[in-house]
């Protein structure tokens, strides 16, 4: 099976003087039906494996295939598209539109996917459904607690079916009750086939995943999470 994610040699620099390297060489696969957390500390590289992953920024060198696709080939109006298809991005702050329902903020999320827009509002509802929100579906994010509004965005998240689930530090903004809710819906979308990448600094959220990678000073490193 072609793996959704396959790094093959990729780097980040940004030019500085000197100039930094912000993600050395990294080969990295990510298999359909993946749970991997990314940890490191604050400047370590996460957030520019995370741009790289969600085709937010290119390599610099390297190759990046995306469910087979090599993106390097791709102009910027096709990288947009892909993005838009084939990964879902969850935040730390919700990112919600405050003025628009639960079932219109999942709804926006199509607006670049190419897909029937006659059944955009049909998934919208299954997707709030799947993340047990189908009794908030006409409620605004301000009548919402931080675990509902961050429910609707991992059900935007959600609604273009995508092959890849990047959440960054989706507990962060949450108290430890909520985020165990949170990372409890993680786990039942990862028994259910969905393909999960976490960037975290939190260790107990990276242990809920299968595979940790580590990134300090752009080196990047697997371990087995520790079970307790």
């Amino acid at each position: 099976m072609t793996p959704v994610v396959e790094l093959q040699g990729v780097t980040r620099t940004f030019d500085s003087t000197p100039p930094v390297e912000a993600l050395k060489a990294t080969n990295l696969v990510i298999n359909q039906g993946d749970y991997i957390s990314i940890v490191g500390p604050s400047g370590s590289g996460k957030s520019t494996m995370l741009n790289v992953l969600g085709l937010l920024d290119s390599p610099t060198e390297g190759t990046y295939l995306l469910d087979g696709t090599d993106i390097s080939r791709l102009g910027e109006r096709q990288s947009a598209g892909l993005r838009a298809t084939k990964i879902g991005f969850v935040f730390q702050s919700f990112h919600l539109l405050s003025h628009r329902t639960a079932t219109e903020n999942v709804m926006l999320a199509e607006l670049y996917s190419g897909r029937d827009r006659g059944g955009r509002k049909r998934r919208a509802v299954e997707a709030l459904e799947k993340v047990s929100l189908g009794h908030r579906l006409d409620a605004y994010p301000p009548t919402m607690s931080g675990g509902e509004r961050q429910r609707v965005a991992i059900a935007r998240a959600l609604a273009a079916s995508p092959s890849l689930l990047l959440a960054d530090e989706p507990t962060g903004n949450l108290d430890t009750v909520t985020s165990e809710a949170i990372l409890q819906l993680f786990d039942d979308l990862h028994h259910a086939g969905l393909t999960i990448a976490v960037i975290t600094h939190d260790l107990e959220v990276s242990q809920r995943a299968e595979r940790v990678i580590n990134i300090r000073d752009g080196v990047v490193t697997e371990t087995t999470p520790v079970r307790s």
